[in-house]
């Protein structure tokens, strides 16, 4: 058998240092050393999310998400919780369109119990079928809750009309049909194909020893490193948005309408997510963005209005939100669609550029206090296969964004299609004629 490989990945200059071992089977660690911290964010970040199901199978990874909670060969779900609770810390997960991650927050001398429970949950989850039925019934009240909230569903009714019925266009809680349709045989064949050594990645940051960290890491993943490696399964591809104009009408007795404004995006791994990150913030990223500016403090149309920059392995997502009266979507939707024409031609002024590269280099480096945004870095940049950058460099990448370039990406994406979903009480037929002329 393949002996592990260690390497020193980072040597952050305020003393944190970033290693990376690869164990046989291809369980990959990976840890940072956060200086004058006492916690420690521990997790395993399994490469399977929403993108990965079938369309009958719709909403299996973030039902599995739950069912490993809910028992293994060692621990009922009540040991499961009061294990880490007991000891004061916290225990979660989350399923996104692309990834799995289970992790927990503790005490550092805690962290031997974190591991060995977070990695018993992820390992030996028994999936009983009478815990499936019961989660059954959860799942659907979590839909109706996301459901009854259109500020968040009017995010999958948009992924729907730019991706279509298509991986990244189905909702990661799947839908009332899938979920009662789901057999428990359906999601352990799920979990026993994709939960596999060499589709995760064990991240830890705060204040631990690399050694030690893969020690108990080894110790929880006995019996599964010496496994003969099975291939996973290939991911799911995604349709590629419409070349025309897309909207999408959702009627429903609401005293707010709900809308997100749309265009193809840049992929995770560009290097110009920097610049996107810019121009996303100058736009819609707080309270002295053009977006803010321009909708509420000077017209007063809505009360929540912002943008966002998201990238996936082959696409990614730059969009808008805004909530407001039914009565002033259309004038709502005519300052948002100016306002983005008026960067595709001119750019950003320097006050606004200057404004946004600091406000995204604040927020990084803020981010950064936290251990569990720490261990979130380093996990995603492992489990993407994308090269890791230590903190000076990615605020260097952010101080070089120059208006040119935001200038270039703006009038890149602004000319594309635009996708538009809206919830709210109109008719179906309404055209919103701004968007789809």
């Amino acid at each position: 058998m393949p002996k592990a490989s260690t390497r020193t990945l980072l040597r952050e200059v305020d003393g944190g240092v970033v290693r990376r071992t690869v164990l046989p089977g291809g369980l990959r660690i990976i840890t940072e050393q956060v200086p004058g911290v006492r916690s420690v964010s521990f997790g395993v970040w399994v490469g399977v999310g929403s993108r990965d199901e079938s369309g009958q199978m719709m909403g299996s990874a973030h039902y599995l998400e739950h069912l490993l909670f809910k028992g293994t060969s060692r621990r009922s779900a009540l040991e499961i919780s009061a294990s880490i609770e007991a000891v004061g810390g916290d225990l979660n997960a989350f399923t996104s369109k692309e990834y799995t991650c289970y992790y927990a927050r503790v005490l550092d001398s805690d962290l031997p119990l974190a591991i060995d429970v977070v990695c018993d949950v992820v390992l030996d989850a028994l999936i009983k079928v009478d815990d499936v039925e019961a989660e059954r019934g959860v799942i659907l009240e979590e839909i109706a809750m996301h459901d009854d909230d259109p500020g968040d569903s009017v995010h999958d009714e948009f992924a729907e009309a730019m991706f279509g019925d298509s991986p990244l266009g189905r909702p990661i809680l799947g839908t009332v049909d899938t979920i009662t349709g789901i057999e428990r045989n359906a999601i352990n064949r799920f979990y026993r194909k994709r939960y596999l050594p060499q589709n995760m990645v064990i991240a830890a940051a705060g204040n631990v020893d690399h050694a030690t960290v893969v020690k108990h890491v080894t110790k929880a993943f006995s019996g599964f490193l010496d496994r003969e490696v099975i291939p996973t399964p290939a991911r799911r591809g995604s349709r590629r948005p419409a070349s025309t104009s897309q909207v999408r009408v959702v009627p429903r007795v609401t005293e707010q309408a709900h809308l997100v404004l749309g265009v193809p995006g840049l992929l995770r791994n560009d290097p110009r997510r920097f610049t996107a990150g810019v121009l996303s913030t100058a736009l819609g990223g707080g309270m002295s963005s053009r977006l803010f500016q321009e909708v509420r403090e000077k017209r007063g149309l809505a009360y929540s209005v912002y943008s966002y920059a998201q990238g996936f392995a082959d696409t990614g997502v730059f969009g808008l939100y805004a909530g407001c009266l039914p009565a002033k979507v259309d004038t709502v939707l005519d300052v948002c669609l100016s306002e983005l024409e008026n960067v595709a031609h001119q750019g950003l002024s320097s006050d606004e550029l200057a404004r946004s590269r600091g406000q995204v280099k604040g927020a990084t480096v803020l981010g950064q206090e936290d251990t569990g945004a720490r261990m979130t870095r380093i996990a995603k940049s492992e489990l993407h296969g994308e090269p890791l950058l230590g903190l000076n460099d990615v605020l260097a990448r952010v101080d070089s964004v120059t208006d040119e370039d935001v200038h270039a990406l703006a009038r890149e994406l602004f000319s594309a299609p635009m996708t538009l979903a809206v919830i709210g009480p109109f008719d179906s037929t309404h055209t919103f004629n701004a968007v789809a002329s």
